[in-house]
């Protein structure tokens, strides 16, 4: 019985350890942003948009950084985009891509490090911070659309929940393992999301920046795992 019960573990993990640590790392890093950045998104570009407008709206500070941050995210996507396609070795593009992630993320780290406590939500310090930080999940939502398509995009959570809903259904009406497959996965990654926010939230109250280290590890063990062709499912 205890020889099956670590076989299920070995084959959930299997199926789960990579939308994990992906979401884990999005959550932790698109909260740390929030909370230390005068509600500067990392990762979710709608909501720098809407809070860029609250913020019109009720005279508040930090609108010319939420609004730069549209440009500054598709120009890091283009660039990254044009990388890919200049590689012919897709786990060995894919480990940079996660080893380029983990300095920028180096970067905001020791970027809010040098320039906490930010004090005004226009400050070019809160510019780079940020800016920094949204390069890091830029090139992670680049790998999402392109080589990685088959986990979830790991940083937007509203296509996710939906998801999850729609394998919760499937599943219910249809109990097979591959149904099985699709809810433990969907569900992985709205759960590794949540445990990442929580979790940022908690480092970053206590540690300050030095939170974001945390983070980095996993980064640079998906750009090992992909440079040992053990993470993106080769086509």
């Amino acid at each position: 019985m205890e020889n099956v019960e670590i076989a299920k573990t070995k084959k959930w993990w299997s199926v789960c350890r990579d939308p994990v640590l992906l979401t884990i790392v999005g959550g932790a890093i698109d909260t740390i942003g929030f909370i230390a950045l005068f509600g500067f998104f990392t990762a979710h570009v709608t909501g720098n948009l809407v809070l860029a407008g609250a913020a019109w709206v009720k005279d508040g500070g930090g609108i010319w950084i939420k609004l730069s941050a549209i440009p500054l995210f598709i120009l890091t996507v283009a660039l990254t985009k044009y990388w890919i396609d200049q590689s012919t070795q897709k786990h060995t593009i894919l480990s940079y891509l996660f080893l380029a992630e983990a300095v920028f993320l180096l970067g905001f780290m020791f970027a809010g490090i040098c320039f906490e406590p930010f004090k005004d939500a226009n400050s070019v310090a809160v510019a780079i911070t940020g800016g920094l930080g949204l390069i890091a999940l830029a090139i992670r939502n680049t790998s999402s659309k392109t080589l990685i398509k088959h986990i979830s995009p790991s940083t937007m959570m509203t296509g996710n929940t939906t998801q999850l809903g729609i394998d919760i259904s499937n599943y219910l009406r249809n109990k097979t393992d591959e149904n099985k497959q699709k809810l433990q996965h969907s569900l992985s990654i709205v759960i590794g999301f949540v445990v990442g926010a929580f979790l940022g939230a908690f480092l970053y109250i206590n540690l300050g920046f030095w939170s974001v280290a945390f983070f980095i590890i996993p980064v640079l063990y998906l750009s090992y795992l992909a440079k040992k062709q053990q993470f993106i499912a080769e086509s």
